[in-house]
């Protein structure tokens, strides 16, 4: 401050009075700085918004509602979006099965039995799909695709779906089974115990893309966010208003769409499966999509749906599938012995529908 210079309407002023100026204008500009960082400190960030973003992927669709700081740059904004797209389709491209160039794909065509390198993202979920397979008695089985083609839900082209010869059965059932592949996970490389092998990923690979999806997020520095991909969903942080993110559970009827309940959602993944949307219906008998591995069969047509909570959408997305085709009774005993956060929604005996939650998902219910 120049202190030649002195307002017009005070008078001579003395030189104690104008260091007294000066200390003011001072002490209430480090007013203002320590107000601003304790507001920063107090409140946390600047007031955020929500913004949303979308794009296609694995014949689905994914959505990202991410809380963002006010301001935030549209670059930065842009590069979330194309981070979830990237990372969507690099696992779509090394899993889908409706893709012939797929690495899946490719390693189902091969003929050999020698051990095959594989990218570590397949490796990965073949992992977990065989100790979930193994700890549900064989209901999860990635093998089982020849007998979903047999049946007409695979994703190949065919006629009206018939339930297939006793002698296609036969012939398939040598290559379907938990001791088809061997994964070594060290080296990298998977083997098949006969060449007809094939591997379907489609009920755990939505999961794990969706995990890497949502570590794509964080490493871009968003704290809150909630990503869904084709109704899988995982949910990191809050809501701008501090509360859960929120996720609707449908009744189980089929052709149409109505919320039976809402579950909160913070830090983890719920994925819902059931026989009540994808099914043939012949000779007046439905037949669902979910295959038990065990028998060769759909599961009986029963209009019933199973959410799984768990902190990665790989491990809810591959247990919705188990516990589906082991059915509410046996699916809900396994649940509740291994601690898993289910809610199973079956038929009511007075009609309309009924939950039935583990006793982890009842805790969650009751808060």
């Amino acid at each position: 401050m120049n202190q030649d210079v002195r307002p017009a309407e005070v008078a001579s002023p003395s030189p104690v009075t104008s260091r007294s100026w000066v200390w003011l204008l001072l002490a209430l500009a480090l007013v203002v700085v320590l107000g601003t960082i304790a507001g920063r400190t107090f409140y946390g960030e600047r007031p955020s918004e929500l913004r949303q973003m979308g794009g296609t992927t694995m014949g689905t669709t994914w959505t990202l509602k991410v809380v963002l700081p006010q301001g935030a740059p549209g670059a930065w904004v842009n590069a979330i979006g194309d981070t979830v797209q990237s990372r969507l389709d690099r696992i779509e491209g090394l899993m889908s099965t409706w893709d012939s160039t797929s690495e899946l794909s490719r390693f189902n065509r091969s003929s050999t039995t020698a051990a095959t390198p594989l990218s570590p993202e397949t490796v990965a979920v073949l992992e977990v799909a065989a100790e979930v397979g193994e700890r549900s008695g064989g209901a999860f089985d990635i093998t089982v695709a020849p007998l979903v083609d047999a049946w007409g839900f695979g994703p190949g082209p065919g006629d009206t779906p018939r339930p297939p010869p006793a002698a296609t059965m036969a012939s398939l059932r040598p290559l379907v089974g938990l001791d088809r592949l061997e994964v070594d996970t060290r080296a990298g490389t998977v083997s098949k115990a006969d060449p007809g092998v094939v591997v379907d990923l489609s009920a755990i690979a939505k999961g794990y893309a969706l995990d890497v999806a949502t570590e794509g997020v964080v490493r871009m520095g968003a704290t809150a966010f909630a990503l869904e991909v084709g109704g899988e969903v995982r949910a990191r942080g809050s809501r701008p208003d501090g509360t859960a993110w929120r996720v609707a559970v449908e009744a189980p009827t089929p052709g149409s769409r109505t919320i039976f309940r809402v579950l909160d959602l913070r830090d983890e993944a719920i994925a819902t499966s059931g026989d009540y949307r994808n099914f043939h219906e012949i000779d007046g008998v439905r037949y669902s999509h979910l295959l038990d591995p065990r028998s060769g069969l759909p599961i009986p047509w029963q209009g019933f749906s199973v959410s799984v909570l768990h902190r990665e959408a790989v491990w809810a997305d591959a247990w919705a599938t188990a516990l589906s085709v082991l059915g509410p009774d046996e699916g809900s005993s396994l649940a509740d012995s291994l601690e898993l956060a289910v809610l199973f929604v079956v038929q009511g005996e007075a009609g309309g529908y009924e939950a039935r939650p583990t006793a982890a998902m009842a805790m969650r219910m009751e808060r």
